[in-house]
């Protein structure tokens, strides 16, 4: 009898520690960063560089000004305008705002197979998608609207907005509460590994996106299968 009892225990202990292994819950929503995993990054170090070649501003200037003034834009307490007045405009050009603006939007550039993969797995699994991007406010609009991402999203938790920035942990408990979703039901797709580490703290799982290819095919081991 005793020996039936180990066996038992022994059992259940196995399938418990195989149960650990897997994902414990079902995902039921996804957070998604936009530059990098829907779209290329908005106004990266190689935009800058190009920005400085089509206008003949000193590169090594503006990336300075660029990392003393762009943190305070992308939480939402510089507007567009004051932060190119204090990275371009501080003095007077020979182009107006408006162009060099229009040339900054312009980097912007889809995933389409992320987007359409994002789609296939929201009406496949029902999930609820949030995004929870570092972005400044202007930026982070013409983004959504240009490339039609609230057509599958259900929330943006922009930096922008909320007034946090990725890697604060703030940001992912305000998507936590914003999404109302536990995070232990949540899978966080993004291309900076440190984040994901970030999120993990606070049980959120993660992927950190490489290429589609790659994400897909690590989507799988989460329960989130899409049919080639």
């Amino acid at each position: 009898m005793a020996a039936e009892t180990v066996k038992h225990d022994a059992k259940q202990l196995y399938c418990m520690k195989g149960k650990t292994m897997k994902d414990r819950s079902p995902i039921t929503c996804l957070f998604l960063d936009i530059g990098g995993v829907l779209l290329t990054d908005g106004w990266n170090h190689a935009a800058r560089k190009a920005a400085a070649d089509r206008f003949n501003l000193d590169l090594k200037e503006l990336e300075e000004r660029h990392h003393l003034t762009f943190d305070t834009y992308e939480v939402g307490k510089l507007s567009l305008k004051e932060y190119l007045d204090q990275i371009v405009f501080y003095r007077k050009r020979p182009f107006t705002r408006a162009r060099f603006r229009q040339f900054m939007f312009a980097r912007s550039r889809p995933f389409p197979e992320m987007i359409d993969l994002v789609c296939r797995l929201r009406a496949r699994y029902k999930l609820k998608i949030a995004v929870v991007s570092n972005e400044g406010r202007e930026l982070n609009l013409h983004r959504i609207r240009k490339f039609k991402l609230n057509r599958f999203v259900d929330f943006f938790i922009s930096s922008c907005f909320v007034h946090f920035r990725k890697p604060d942990a703030d940001i992912y408990r305000m998507a936590l509460d914003i999404a109302q979703v536990q995070a232990g039901r949540v899978l966080y797709i993004e291309d900076r590994p440190m984040f994901v580490q970030v999120a993990g703290t606070l049980g959120i799982r993660g992927i950190h996106h490489v290429d589609c290819q790659t994400t897909q095919s690590k989507l799988a081991s989460f329960g989130l299968e899409i049919p080639a």
